[in-house]
């Protein structure tokens, strides 16, 4: 089939990866597939207008991947997009009819899948590690997270590392490491979500299935009460360098109990 920006779709089954998927309210959208020039005219109009194309393309609110890399063959170009939901695809679609690569491109054979993508929590592979830098320094805007992640990961006390997996794409991220207390504890941080991707349930569900991970342990974590306290999280009357109205915990440590974070927290 052909939508507005000119894409022939063919259905595919897409496997997603392995994980507990996040119950989103509307389905990601991802679209897959390569773009065959017929002659080394139609490859000259590619190369002219495609890096400005993938630039536009990512820079819109609803993109959180658009990937297209040349074939050994020359005429032949691969094409990996992500989308928050349809309405981001549309527009998207919308945009591209209306701009130079998609008026002078009609020509340019597309064979493109489209399918609906549910993001899934599972555990970091070694694989993901330059992704889970990238996401942290993008969520952020700097690069102590990405740091600290990497230094307890480094020094042993990463003890749960979650990614929200999105067709292969990293949309959020939330640690636990050993909390220093009285009973099994420990913490939770940092959380974070592409900023693309936010407010659609991706941190609640990294949440929640950190929370069930430790199992009767108590998870305490640093930051607005008005997001995690409907998580289930309540005031943490504790002994701490951060104590005050954004230490919070699910658990049962004892009131002004003395907790302690992992090493690398004191850089942090």
């Amino acid at each position: 089939m052909t939508c507005p920006c000119g894409h022939h779709h063919s259905p595919r089954h897409h496997h997603a990866a392995t994980g507990t998927p996040v119950a989103l309210r509307r389905p990601m959208v991802a679209l897959t597939g390569r773009l065959t020039c017929a002659d080394a005219g139609q490859m000259m109009t590619a190369l002219s207008l495609l890096p400005d194309h993938v630039a536009l393309s990512r820079d819109e609110p609803g993109c959180l991947r658009f990937e297209l890399w040349q074939d050994d063959d020359p005429l032949v170009w691969h094409l990996s997009e992500l989308f928050v939901d349809a309405d981001a695809f549309a527009a998207h679609g919308k945009r591209t009819a209306d701009s130079p690569w998609g008026r002078e491109s009609a020509s340019i054979g597309r064979d493109f899948q489209r399918h609906e993508v549910i993001p899934v929590i599972r555990r970091e592979t070694r694989q993901d590690l330059d992704a889970i830098d990238t996401l942290l320094r993008t969520a952020f805007g700097g690069d102590a997270e990405a740091r600290l992640v990497r230094q307890l990961r480094e020094d042993g006390d990463l003890s749960l590392s979650l990614v929200a997996d999105a067709a292969g794409t990293i949309v959020g991220h939330a640690a636990l490491s050993p909390l220093g207390a009285d009973r099994p504890a420990f913490a939770l941080a940092p959380v974070a979500v592409a900023p693309k991707a936010r407010r659609l349930g991706i941190g609640a569900a990294l949440v929640r299935q950190a929370v069930a991970w430790a199992d009767e342990a108590s998870v305490v974590v640093l930051g607005d009460p008005g997001y995690y306290g409907p998580l289930g999280f309540l005031p943490a009357p504790l002994d701490s360098p951060h104590a005050g109205p954004g230490l919070q915990m699910i658990g049962d440590l004892p009131h002004g109990s003395a907790i302690r974070h992992a090493a690398a927290f004191a850089g942090f």
